[in-house]
C-alpha cells in the first residue's frame, strides 16, 4: 500500500471492465520474452449463435520453446488458443496494480525512499481460460513435458576415479569423543546420600576456606550439578574479586583450622 495506506479507486470511477483470463505457464513464459518488443499475439472476438467466441494467435517469432529442463527442446508451442468463456457469478472480483514511486516529501528533506501504491484498474466482468488448440506442436510440447516430469530428480553415476576434492570423512569428530569422555566420567560417579555430600563438603572446608569446582569433584566424586545443588545451599560463589571462580561456606557454617577466617577479617 502507498505511505498513507491509500489506494487509488480512478479505475472504479471510470467504470472499467477487465478480463480474468487463465492462460498455460508456457505461454507466459514465451510472453515475457516479448517485453519491450511489443506485440504478443493477436486476439480475435467474433459471434457464433449468439455466443461469443475468441481466440487468441501467439506471434510467430515467439512460438520457438528454447529448452526444457537443461537441453534445447526444438519444439514449437501452439499459436492458436481459443478461449473457454466463464461467467464470474455471484462474485466482486477486481484487479490492482502494485507501483513503487519515490516519496516526493522525503525528496525536499534530501531524503528518499520507494513507497508502494496500489491502484484498482477495474472490476472482472468477465471470465476465461485460453486453451491451446490440439495440434502436433502442441502434443509435442506436451510429450517433452511429461518426460521431463518422469526424470528422478537425482541420478547415480559411475566415477572412473577417486574423488579427492572433497573432505575426507573422519571417524569420530573431536567434540563427539569430548562428549563422550564427559558423559563416561560423569556415569561413574553415583550419586550418594546428601548428607554424606555435606559432610565430605565441611570437613573439605575445614582445611581450605576457598576451593574451585573442580577439586570439590575429585574429593566428593559427585557429578557436577548434583554438587552445584547441594552448594548452592550451604556456599556462595565468587564471581570478582581474588578469589574469583571459587567457592566458599556461607557464614553461619563457617568453621576452620589454623585461623583462616580471622585472617581474612583481619585483611578486611
Amino acid at each position: 500500500m502507498s505511505e498513507k495506506g491509500e489506494v487509488d479507486l480512478t479505475g472504479a470511477k471510470q467504470n472499467t471492465g477487465v478480463w480474468l483470463v487463465k492462460v498455460p505457464k508456457y505461454l507466459s513464459q514465451q510472453w515475457a520474452k516479448a517485453s519491450g518488443r511489443g506485440e504478443v499475439g493477436k486476439l480475435r472476438i467474433g459471434k457464433n449463435q449468439g455466443k461469443a467466441e475468441v481466440e487468441f494467435t501467439l506471434n510467430e517469432d515467439l512460438t520457438m520453446i528454447d529448452s526444457l529442463g537443461d537441453k534445447p527442446s526444438g519444439v514449437q508451442a501452439p499459436r492458436d488458443h481459443p478461449f473457454t468463456m466463464q461467467t464470474v457469478g455471484g462474485q466482486t472480483l477486481a484487479v490492482f496494480t502494485e507501483t513503487q514511486s519515490e516519496s516526493s516529501k522525503e525528496r525536499r528533506h534530501r531524503f528518499s525512499f520507494l513507497t508502494e501504491r496500489i491502484s484498482l484498474e477495474g472490476l472482472v466482468v468477465q471470465r476465461a481460460e485460453c486453451r491451446p488448440a490440439v495440434s502436433e506442436n502442441y502434443m509435442k510440447l506436451k510429450r517433452l513435458q511429461i518426460e521431463e516430469l518422469s526424470k528422478p530428480v537425482r541420478l547415480s553415476q559411475q566415477l572412473e576415479k577417486a574423488v579427492t576434492t572433497n573432505y575426507k570423512p573422519v571417524a569420530n569428530h573431536s567434540y563427539n569423543l569430548e562428549y563422550d569422555r564427559k558423559k563416561k566420567e560423569e556415569g561413574k560417579r553415583a550419586r550418594v546420600d546428601k548428607q554424606q555430600v555435606l559432610d565430605m563438603l565441611f570437613s573439605a572446608f575445614e582445611k581450605h576456606q576457598y576451593y574451585n569446582i573442580k577439586d570439590l569433584v575429585d574429593i566428593t566424586k559427585q557429578p557436577v550439578s548434583y554438587l552445584k545443588e547441594i552448594l548452592r545451599d550451604i556456599g556462595i560463589y565468587n564471581v570478582k574479586g581474588t578469589h574469583k571462580n571459587t567457592w566458599e561456606l556461607k557464614p553461619e557454617y563457617r568453621h576452620y583450622q589454623g585461623g583462616e577466617e580471622e585472617e581474612k577479617e583481619t585483611d578486611d
